[in-house]
């Protein structure tokens, strides 16, 4: 681990991004052409409504693949941070209690999907014309849902045990037998949409097939019968850890549900009718998924680089990398978007021949949809540049704000008036306006790079030279901002003669992980709500789950060594299972707890209690996501303290004489 941080603070940019986003922009590929390959042998086999049904089930599968990222993702996540706390029996759970889940949910929807068929495929824009074709390629790849989400499942989860090679493997092959078996189907054995959707099957099947032999060669558990009992508390959490993929992935399931919705009624009232609409705007918005799927594998590959060097407070080398991928990202989208302007009947051309309208409408839709599609170069990566560096919320709004916020209300106004040419302006105007926000935050976080000031600098510790406890004990100190706990805290090590980690504590982080102290300071213990609806771009642990992680090992560490007084950090938590630990809150009315942070931190008074509610929500809420467990809540703790009652010094004496008769009664 140490080498590959040492590569990331010392290694040549571009080096390092060739060596992280070539993989990455191969994985994406492949989850794009997979669809793509059936769309070109569809449209050359079937026609124009063999394509249009396609476009028309393909939200059940993004709907299916919501799910089993949610799933996948989550586990993976649980799976990472529970190996982190140094308990592979709980990641065994964990990661078993995710394999059985798919299972149920991928068994349940595809019972939901063969009985509701007809009812979903309203619900996405379906007509009379494509109805015949969409039903018998949806009851077939119904059948393969388990299998495509179980496996989508294990692919996250093998990602996450370390053997990102094979989860690359089992997926290429799923997509290279596809290509193989759609002309078989289609042209040699005249199947039409039904041997497309077999293909499609067989493929999967051969994916989850090798996905299930994995799980005997788990590098990081072992899995037994016991591990497979489900538990709501880990199923839980699971679903807390994955709930951004899913709710990234559903995103787009409503934007094809609208668009589709759209299409049909607006397009019935031109001379395109309702499916070559349908089915160009689909293929049209696959093929641009390509661009973006390029963008994404460059800008994920950067993601270790950015975050590495950003908390490391190497800031050029953060610039220089934003700025590489950037360059890289426009050069891309610029081409694209040439292609697009120049040549889309040969685009299309690719998807089959149709008549003139057809061909008309494909190059009207490459040409007005895609107009600004020279923006993703900057928009996707300001996106995932703010989740790399830590910054949660702005990557979540920017993340949903192209899809959600811009793209399917501007095509209700639009094409309420303009019709069909409403719909297609929605994509321009949804792109412009993300550009626009996108580059603003991101010239902003550019300029400030290092400027941030810590309000909150903790102060120094001191390493306690004596010891009046004769036996090894350790205080953890949980408190509300403004309680004076922390320095409860440092009384309290004074008194005992035992040493006491706050700021010590972001050091060892530090020494550990290569980062910055500041950004570790800036960064822990503030969960915030809307890091839950981050993008979900790739599967893993985020900024503050690698943190947590890290903070954990220095605290059980500490704990080993000597007595000592640790603050916050789920510390309490983190060593429950120590028999030693002595877990403390300490809290206050607000009015003492305005009184004290305005004399000891400067903020103003009018100012004071917003602020002291704002760290404490994120401290509740990071006590929460990792514990399950609330704050606040006397039950988690042995001693729960009113700083108001006694005083600061007062409560560090009682305290004090607590410890002393723990130790009294420790074997």
């Amino acid at each position: 681990m140490e080498k590959e941080e040492n590569i990331l603070g010392t290694e040549k940019i571009g080096k390092l991004i060739r060596k992280f986003s070539i993989p990455c922009i191969i994985s994406m590929l492949v989850n794009s052409l997979y669809n793509i390959v059936d769309q070109i042998f569809i449209g050359r086999g079937v026609g124009i409504f063999g394509n249009g049904a396609t476009n028309v089930v393909f939200p059940l599968s993004m709907i299916a693949l919501a799910f089993a990222l949610m799933l996948g993702d989550g586990t993976s996540s649980y799976l990472s941070l529970k190996l982190g706390e140094k308990k592979k029996e709980d990641a065994a759970k964990g990661v078993a209690n995710g394999i059985v889940v798919s299972i149920l949910i991928s068994i349940i929807f595809c019972i939901l999907v063969l009985v509701f068929l007809q009812p979903l495929l309203n619900i996405f824009g379906c007509t009379e014309a494509l109805r015949p074709y969409a039903t018998s390629y949806g009851r077939i790849i119904a059948f393969g849902l388990p299998f495509v989400m179980i496996g989508t499942t294990l692919n996250s989860i093998i990602r996450a045990d370390g053997s990102p090679k094979y989860s690359m493997t089992s997926m290429v092959s799923g997509a290279v037998l596809n290509t193989i078996l759609d002309p078989i189907f289609i042209f040699v054995l005249k199947k039409g949409v039904e041997g497309a959707a077999v293909a499609t099957v067989i493929a999967q099947i051969l994916t989850f097939i090798l996905n299930i032999l994995y799980i005997k060669k788990f590098k990081s558990i072992n899995l037994n019968k016991d591990c497979f009992k489900l538990k709501f508390g880990i199923v839980k959490k699971i679903i807390m850890l994955g709930i951004s993929s899913f709710i990234t992935q559903m995103s787009f399931v409503i934007v094809s549900a609208v668009i589709n919705n759209l299409l049909g009624k607006y397009g019935a009232e031109t001379k395109y009718k309702s499916e070559i609409p349908i089915t160009v705007v689909g293929i049209v918005m696959k093929v641009s998924q390509i661009l973006n799927s390029i963008i994404i594998g460059i800008t994920v590959g950067a993601q270790p680089i950015f975050g590495y060097n950003y908390g490391a407070k190497n800031y050029a080398r953060v610039k220089k990398t934003l700025k590489i991928v950037l360059f890289s990202s426009v050069i891309i989208s610029t081409i694209a978007f040439i292609l697009f302007q120049t040549i889309p009947d040969k685009l299309i051309a690719l998807f089959g021949s149709g008549d003139e309208k057809y061909i008309e409408f494909a190059c009207i839709t490459f040409r007005v949809y895609l107009m600004l599609c020279i923006f993703n170069g900057i928009q996707i990566p300001a996106s995932i540049f703010f989740q790399a560096i830590g910054k949660s919320t702005k990557s979540a709004i920017l993340s949903l704000s192209r899809q959600i916020v811009f793209l399917v209300p501007a095509m209700i106004i639009l094409s309420k008036i303009f019709g069909l040419m409403g719909v297609l302006s929605a994509g321009p105007v949804a792109d412009g306006l993300a550009f626009l926000i996108s580059t603003t935050l991101l010239i902003f976080e550019v300029k400030n790079l290092g400027k941030e000031n810590n309000k909150q600098d903790a102060l120094i510790d001191d390493t306690s030279t004596y010891n009046i406890l004769n036996k090894q004990i350790v205080i953890t100190i949980s408190r509300e901002y403004g309680s004076g706990g922390r320095y409860i805290g440092r009384l309290i090590a004074d008194k005992l003669g035992i040493k006491f980690y706050d700021k010590d504590l972001i050091t060892r982080v530090s020494e550990n992980t290569g980062l910055s102290e500041e950004y570790i300071e800036n960064n822990e213990q503030k969960r915030k709500l809307l890091e839950g609806l981050n993008n979900g771009y790739y599967s893993g642990m985020n900024n503050s789950d690698e943190l947590f992680v890290k903070e954990s090992e220095v605290i059980r560490e500490i704990a080993k060594e000597s007595s000592c007084v640790i603050i916050g950090r789920c510390s309490d938590f983190i060593l429950k299972d120590n028999n030693n630990v002595i877990k403390v809150f300490v809290y206050s009315s607000m009015k003492d707890k305005i009184k004290r942070i305005t004399e000891f931190y400067g903020i103003e008074e009018k100012k004071a209690e917003k602020e002291i509610e704002k760290i404490n929500s994120l401290r509740a809420n990071h006590y929460r996501y990792y514990t399950e467990k609330e704050w606040a809540n006397h039950a988690n703790y042995d001693i729960c303290i009113n700083s108001d009652f006694l005083g600061v010094e007062k409560a560090a004496d009682l305290i004090c004489d607590l410890v002393k008769e723990k130790e009294k009664i420790l074997i």
